[in-house]
């Protein structure tokens, strides 16, 4: 079982490309790679997209620091992403301020940034698209 690797792919219903330009801002995300459904060279089979998705990005691999992560418009016109959250690891406070400020725009604050017993600075938050994110400093211990 080695090799083995598990990687965030997220689905944006129709909103992905809106996403990765705010991930760009937000975080400093960059795109490797992106191909929208009607560039592909197999077509989805009739009926699976919803209309006017033929422009929609059907897969997208972008990183942000030295994680990697994928991501697409789905196939689908709703979905919801739970029981989950992206932790992104900023190396100080005024970094980690930065970065949480940027992703809750337009988004909620789940727990403000605060001093907790495993960081100088940990807060949590749900993003405009739904998408859970856990920023923290690490701790002395984990430095």
């Amino acid at each position: 079982m080695t090799n083995i690797q598990v990687q965030t792919y997220l689905f944006f219903n129709g909103r992905c490309e809106e996403a990765l330009e705010f991930y760009k801002n937000a975080a400093g995300a960059v795109v490797d790679f992106s191909m929208t459904f009607k560039d592909s060279p197999e077509p989805p089979p009739p009926g699976t997209l919803p209309p006017g998705f033929d422009n929609k990005i059907m897969h997208a691999t972008f990183h942000i620091g030295e994680t990697t992560l994928m991501a697409s418009d789905g196939c689908e016109e709703e979905s919801k992403s739970s029981g989950f959250s992206l932790s992104i690891s900023v190396p100080d406070e005024s970094g980690a301020h930065r970065v949480f400020d940027a992703l809750s725009d337009g988004g909620a604050v789940k727990m403000p940034l605060t001093k907790t017993f495993w960081s100088p600075c940990f807060g949590m938050l749900t993003d405009r698209f739904g998408v859970d994110w856990m920023v923290s400093v690490p701790g002395p211990e984990a430095k």
